[in-house]
């Protein structure tokens, strides 16, 4: 390849002609990507009955579907149909939006133009147009828009987008190029990277897919694996439909027993004659069918779904006031159970541009900011003359632009306290060249001076003085202090900029007795609240290793005091180069113990995500760039920088708007939050469900056929399906959830203790239901009449089931503990209260109440109140069982 860029001929020079263009395009495609079909919105709907809550939800609407005629039970019907809608096209709609990641880098692609020499002249084209063999017009400003070799001039590029560095990286033509694409090679530019200075003329060799963007670009089209939260389901899918069979068996059984054998007393030729009524027998197995099936039904969390899109949908709005926006419903949750977390450097850890960090006199003086420099005015008005004068950079609406890295980071430090250049004329001047590692400047107007600005290497062995605090000149007695002064700021990741001046005449070459002015310690500063964020986060038994471009030593000063690398453990700390010698094996073996990966490679990026995800870890990545959206897409939960690339942004399933990794760390407990309210519904809506199953079973056996109206169960399903959700979503997040070990990917959404509470407070209230059906102590409360004792069954199964849910809320012995962070909850359960004593008063024959006097209703409350001592008296002795 170096070999065709120094071949090239002065027919090449002049540019493509039109049919060359052409025949360029059949031979090596566009410089588009390749666009896979995407799902249209109806498909992605119908696909989402796919999940499994949802398959047994369709599987109850069809058996209810069949009974329907008979039993009459639309209210039923329509309620599960509602719920399989809301939840479906809910999930649906969220997700639709979340697959234009690709789309999106195509539209931004498809807008920028490019200027292109060819043969008619030179022409502004769109980056689409491009073909290889076109020569490209590069300037300070401008996206590469393929890959590509520099034939002439000179640029300095940023290329972090591709590789996560934050130094820029100098281009130049060689005669002997590299035949590998790298983007370290000298002579190679690569589409997604900007140029910062300089200007250059680049032979297109690579378009569309062929590109290092290119293939970024196929990555993300590639499918994710499931959620943790979508595996729990399935596995509680699994197991209410289980449990749900054997119960509707049994019932079944059982109320052909009673129709059959109970009903006849037990008589052996009545039972017989019944079983030679085809008739009776077809009659009572419809009857033992529909009884079945409704149970079923009842005990099918027919809300879990919907509540699922709700406790999501709300928490992505109180998410967005703490800069965290959430692009797919499921990072969220999925967030709360990381194990693993790679983190991009530049960007994420770091505010993601060099600023000047410490400034050092040759004396040995160190000066923190530019507030305390400018205390010291003769040395402060030295170092503005360099600031100002020795510099390709310019000032525009406040700020430094153009020119490297360096001259931008010191101008931006002397700018909020000098805003306006000090006067000066320049006689001759010296660029800076990254062979000669320096630039320099003379100074006319009287002054006699030359400016030196560069690498301490090149010009610290040329520094005989020092200037003072005042800007006097004295002799650099201890340069051994200095040397040493360079080494420490080097092994603190700060990039050392010598500045020097020269009292002697004008000379290209370096003068052997340079005055020294200091020397600047600039680096891509760290986040102040990074530190407190990776303790909480680790805190949260959550494994952080750091990805970056950068050198190992670099890395390792960033790590450090990140709080990242507290062990000098060697196998803690790899480069690429020694990551890519590992086989998978080894690197599964070592994974625990990696906290720094330097050097990174994109493809480093994705491949340690698939290491992890194939331990069983629930992987996460942070990234800006472009060289991120990959391992973002791949990654069970991305989160993508706010200021960063739009494609990484696209690839993400939560968005830091602020660029803060403290709030990664907020999305992890929010992601907690969310699991521990699924969780607190879910044994709600268990435990009202096996009440309501165990006395639908158990009632017609003491003589009640219908314990619960279908009108009653109607609103009964209101209050464990969406009003439940409403009142569980608004769960706050608590710092102690942070303090808990992640959640196992395969872990059961049910735990131990989920079955306990479920099992103990539901056949408590089970029995407490049965009891006060048959007991004649229970009547003796009441007046006479079926119609003021089954009132007082409907208003005790209610109010039980608010009681019930203040026990599911919390663990704690007080069941008001943080109430007042969710005063949607007390509103919510306040209104059930209020709606069920109207029915109570007002719901007549249609709910099938009379009303109850002061003192009946007292003994209901009271009745129903038994239910949280009970439950009181299971949390107590699971504590003394754990002590």
């Amino acid at each position: 390849m170096g070999q065709q860029s120094a071949r090239l001929t002065a027919h090449s020079i002049r540019g493509l002609s039109r049919s060359e263009v052409e025949r360029a395009r059949r031979e090596h495609g566009e410089n588009q990507f390749t666009r896979k079909r995407r799902r249209g919105f109806w498909q992605q709907f119908l696909e989402s009955f796919g999940d499994p809550i949802i398959k047994i939800l369709l599987a109850a609407l069809a058996v209810n579907l069949l009974f329907l005629l008979r039993s009459q039970n639309w209210f039923e019907t329509v309620g599960i149909a509602l719920a399989i809608f809301l939840a479906t096209f809910v999930s649906t709609l969220s997700e639709y939006g979340s697959e234009s990641a690709f789309l999106k880098l195509q539209e931004d692609a498809a807008k920028i133009q490019c200027r292109v020499k060819r043969r008619e002249g030179v022409v502004s084209i769109l980056m689409s147009e491009i073909v290889v063999g076109d020569l490209v017009l590069l300037q300070a400003g401008e996206r590469v828009p393929a890959d590509g070799i520099l034939i002439s001039g000179e640029l300095r590029v940023d290329q972090s987008a591709l590789n996560g560095e934050s130094k820029e990286a100098v281009k130049s033509p060689l005669q002997n190029g590299s035949d590998e694409w790298d983007l370290s090679v000298k002579n190679q530019l690569f589409r997604g990277s900007v140029v910062t200075s300089g200007e250059g003329l680049m032979v297109v060799r690579n378009v569309g897919d062929h590109t290092f963007y290119g293939g970024v670009a196929q990555e993300l089209q590639e499918e994710t694996r499931e959620s943790p939260l979508k595996l729990r389901l399935a596995g509680l899918a699994r197991t209410i439909s289980g449990l749900g069979y054997k119960a509707a068996g049994l019932i079944a059984f059982a109320d052909l027993f009673h129709a059959i054998v109970i009903d006849n007393g037990y008589d052996l030729p009545l039972i017989l004659a019944e079983l030679h009524d085809l008739g009776g027998m077809l009659s009572n197995f419809l009857h033992a069918g529909i009884l079945a099936i409704t149970v079923v039904v009842v005990a099918v969390p027919e809300g879990l779904p919907m509540m699922i899109t709700v406790v999501l949908s709300s928490n992505m709005f109180r998410m967005l006031r703490d800069h965290v926006m959430v692009r797919k419903l499921i990072g969220i949750e999925t967030a709360g159970s990381l194990n693993l977390l790679f983190t991009d450097k530049t960007g994420t850890l770091t505010r993601g541009n060099l600023s000047v960090s410490t400034f050092v006199t040759g004396d040995g003086r160190q000066y923190g900011s530019v507030q305390t420099l400018k205390a010291a005015p003769g040395l402060f008005e030295l170092v503005c003359l360099s600031g100002f004068a020795n510099t390709a950079s310019i000032v525009s609406q406040g700020r430094a632009i153009g020119g490297n890295a360096t001259d931008r980071a010191l101008l931006d430090y002397l700018l909020p306290v000098r805003p306006q250049p000090p006067a000066y004329s320049k006689e001759n001047a010296i660029p800076f060249d990254s062979a000669r590692k320096f630039s320099a400047v003379r100074l006319g107007n009287g002054r006699n001076l030359t400016l030196f600005k560069g690498a301490p290497e090149k010009l610290l062995q040329h520094c005989k003085r020092c200037y003072t605090p005042d800007g006097k000149i004295r002799p650099l007695s201890n340069m051994a202090a200095v040397q040493q002064t360079w080494n420490q700021l080097a092994g603190e990741a700060m990039r050392v900029l010598v500045l020097a001046a020269y009292d002697g005449g004008w000379s290209e070459e370096i003068p052997h007795d340079l005055i020294l002015i200091g020397l600047a310690g600039i680096r891509d500063e760290l986040r102040p609240e990074v530190r407190k964020a990776v303790r909480e986060v680790e805190g949260a038994g959550i494994q952080t290793v750091m990805i970056t471009g950068d050198n190992r030593e670099t890395a390792v000063a960033i790590a450090r005091e990140a709080g990242l690398l507290k062990s000098t453990e060697p196998e803690a700390v790899l480069t690429s180069a020694e990551l890519a010698a590992l086989d998978d094996s080894r690197l599964k073996a070592l994974l625990p113990r990696l906290r720094v990966v330097a050097r990174a490679l994109p493809t480093d990026k994705s491949r340690l995500v698939r290491i992890a995800q194939e331990l069983g870890l629930v992987v996460g990545m942070t990234g800006d760039g472009i060289n991120d959206a990959p391992a973002l897409k791949k990654a069970d939960v991305g989160f993508a920088m706010g200021s960063g690339a739009e494609v990484a942004k696209e690839a993400g399933d939560i968005v830091i708007l602020d660029n803060n990794f403290a709030s990664i760390a907020k999305a992890v407990l929010y992601g907690r939050t969310i699991f521990k309210s699924i969780r607190k519904f879910i044994v709600f809506q268990l435990t009202m469900n096996l009440c309501a199953v165990g006395v639908s079973l158990i009632g017609p056996f003491i003589g009640i056929d219908t314990p619960v109206t279908v009108v009653q169960m109607l609103w009964i399903n209101i209050i464990m399906d969406t009003l439940a959700g409403l009142a569980f979503a608004g769960e706050p997040p608590l710092a102690e959830y942070m303090k808990e070990p992640p959640k196992s990917r395969s872990e059961p959404i049910i735990s131990a203790e989920m079955r306990n509470q479920i099992v103990v407070t539901g056949l408590y209230t089970v029995a407490l239901c049965v009891a006060f059906l048959r007991l004649p102590l229970f009547r003796s409360l009441f007046r006479p009449g079926d119609a003021y004792f089954m009132t007082a069954f409907f208003a005790l199964f209610v109010f039980s089931g608010i009681l019930n849910s203040f026990n599911a809320r919390t663990h704690r012995i007080n069941l008001f503990a943080h109430l007042a962070k969710n005063p949607s909850f007390a509103a919510v359960m306040l209104l059930v209260a209020g709606v069920q004593l109207l029915l109570i008063y007002y719901g007549g024959t249609l709910f099938r109440t009379a009303g109850l006097t002061l003192p009946e209703l007292k003994s209901v409350c009271l009745i129903a109140f038994s239910v949280v001592p009970v439950d009181l008296a299971r949390k107590l002795c699971l504590r003394l069982r754990r002590r």
